[in-house]
C-alpha cells in the first residue's frame, strides 16, 4: 500500500515484540503497540514504512518504527485487490484479505472505501477504519 493523496505524516510508534511486519502493510494498535492488520481488524493507524523480520536484532523488543498516518479522512492510498475491482466499485466499502490486500468480496467490516479504479486488481482507497475518525 502506498500513500497517494492528502496529508500524511510519519510517526514513530512502538511495535509489538516478536511480530513480523511487511513494508507497506496496514497496521493497527493493540494494547498500545503496533500489530499487523488482519482480515478481522477494524481500526487501523496507517501504513508501516519498514519491514520487521525474525532476523532483526530488536525483533523481540518493543521499539519504535516509522508509520505514515493519514491526517484527514480524505487521504488516499493505492492498494492491490483480491477479486475483480470494477469502476462501479468506487464509493463502496470493503474488508482486507491481509494487511496488504483489499478483499473485494469482503463487506463485513468495511474498513476501506474505494475512491478510484486503477485496474481490476488495483485501486485507490481511504481508511474508513482510522481510529482517529471512525465511520459511523
Amino acid at each position: 500500500m502506498t500513500p497517494k493523496k492528502g496529508k500524511w505524516i510519519v510517526k514513530t510508534l512502538n511495535k509489538t515484540a516478536s511480530v513480523t511486519f511487511t513494508y507497506g502493510d496496514l497496521v493497527a494498535l493493540t494494547t498500545g503497540a503496533l500489530t499487523t492488520a488482519t482480515a478481522q481488524s477494524t481500526t487501523h493507524v496507517g501504513i508501516i514504512l519498514t519491514a520487521v523480520t525474525s532476523g532483526d536484532s530488536d525483533f523481540a523488543s518493543v521499539v519504535g518504527v516509522p508509520v505514515t498516518v493519514p491526517t484527514e479522512p480524505s487521504c488516499e492510498f493505492e492498494a492491490t485487490v483480491t477479486g475483480t475491482l470494477a469502476t462501479t466499485d468506487v464509493g463502496n466499502h470493503f474488508d482486507l484479505s491481509t494487511a496488504g490486500l483489499v478483499n473485494k468480496a469482503g463487506t463485513t467490516y468495511k474498513v476501506v472505501c474505494c475512491k478510484g479504479f486503477i485496474a481490476t486488481n488495483k485501486g485507490r482507497f481511504s481508511l474508513s477504519s482510522n481510529q482517529d475518525y471512525l465511520r459511523t
